[in-house]
């Protein structure tokens, strides 16, 4: 008797289980949203940040959630992303937000400031260091909510038409070169130009500009930056890494049901993590096949570095010294790099270094 009255329960609960799923699923909106991207589709490892989110984001709303990426240009210029999210032209934005620099130096903590922090260091930031609570709160004058949007790991210090020994041999030299880095070499004599990733080959081939940086090996190979300036330097000192963002504007964010809000956080993690890994596993072999081409591969001399460090170090104080919403993002993360230096100096260097040396 007690075993048929336990069956009959279990029936009961699994028919009342096998109803609540679809209840629940109604109970959210069908939503259908356009996310506008600053780089184009060739590049599959920067702009696929956006395909992996929107992928994700459907896979956890069951499909009811639908965002529809579009590479830079196809709704508004590569560069004015964030201004069409705080618009309301588009629910969504994928990008860098130091492209922003011209409207506030502060943007480039989003994103990375020159002699900054590595990949790891700057999720570290983000996610467990205060970074998260400090830039969302400068986003909101600018009614935009920020995410993880993937990362480039350390990039390269790009294609010169000549090499580049000293100091002085940057005087009047026109380069592609974007936000915080284009005001640090600018002390240094260096024509900074800021152009979208589509648009660097075109001026590097029509001598419109002397070099150019992008990211590294693998998307500098597709865009073919070799072909027109041989000389390949490193480090990209500007970046040590790469933090890309999704952007949402607020009030369309504060209107999304709890569970799709979560569907996006996860999924911007998941987007953050693959391009960092993507990076990673692509940019040896690319760098190997642009070496064996003929690419004459650089180090910057250790005179520019420390000039480069210098300028990079007065500037930033001095936008401190008169930007209080630099000020307050600036010192909580100084503190944090030189935390994170001191610590990597004790494990990840001695490590590294001892494997580099063994060939």
């Amino acid at each position: 008797m007690e075993r048929r009255s336990f069956l009959k329960k279990a029936a009961v609960g699994a028919s009342a289980g096998a109803i609540a799923a679809p209840t629940f699923a109604q109970s959210n909106p069908a939503l259908n949203w356009r996310l506008a991207s600053s780089f184009p589709k060739s590049l599959d490892t920067i702009y696929g940040a956006a395909d992996t989110f929107v992928k994700r984001v459907s896979q956890l709303t069951d499909g009811k959630f639908n965002i529809r990426p579009f590479a830079g240009g196809e709704i508004v210029p590569a560069l004015q992303v964030l201004d069409a999210v705080q618009a309301g032209t588009v629910e969504m934005g994928h990008s860098a937000s130091y492209y922003y620099y011209g409207k506030d130096p502060t943007f480039a903590f989003d994103a990375v400031v020159p002699f900054g922090l590595t990949s790891r260091q700057q999720t570290a930031w983000f996610d467990q260091g205060g970074g998260r609570e400090l830039t969302r709160d400068f986003f909101k004058d600018y009614g935009v909510v920020n995410f993880l949007g993937g990362n480039t790991g350390t990039q390269m210090g790009g294609w010169f038409r000549k090499e580049i020994k000293e100091v002085h041999d940057l005087q009047g030299l026109k380069m592609r070169i974007g936000g915080f880095a284009g005001a640090v070499m600018q002390r240094l004599g260096l024509v900074p130009q800021q152009i979208a990733g589509g648009d660097i080959y075109p001026a590097l081939e029509k001598g419109t500009i002397d070099a150019a940086e992008w990211i590294g090996p693998y998307d500098d190979e597709k865009l073919g930056f070799n072909k027109v300036a041989p000389f390949y330097y490193t480090p990209g000192w500007w970046e040590p890494s790469l933090q890309l963002s999704f952007y949402i504007g607020i009030k369309e964010w504060e209107k999304l049901p709890k569970a799709y809000q979560a569907a996006i956080e996860a999924a911007s993690y998941d987007a953050h993590v693959v391009m960092q890994a993507q990076y990673d596993a692509r940019n040896p072999a690319a760098l190997a096949r642009l070496l064996k081409n003929g690419v004459k591969l650089r180090a910057f001399s250790k005179p520019i570095m420390e000039a480069c460090y210098k300028a990079a170090t007065d500037v930033m104080n001095e936008e401190a010294a008169k930007n209080p919403k630099f000020k307050k993002i600036y010192e909580p993360w100084k503190r944090f790099r030189q935390d994170q230096n001191q610590w990597y100096s004790v494990a990840e260097a001695p490590i590294q270094n001892f494997m580099i040396g063994r060939k």
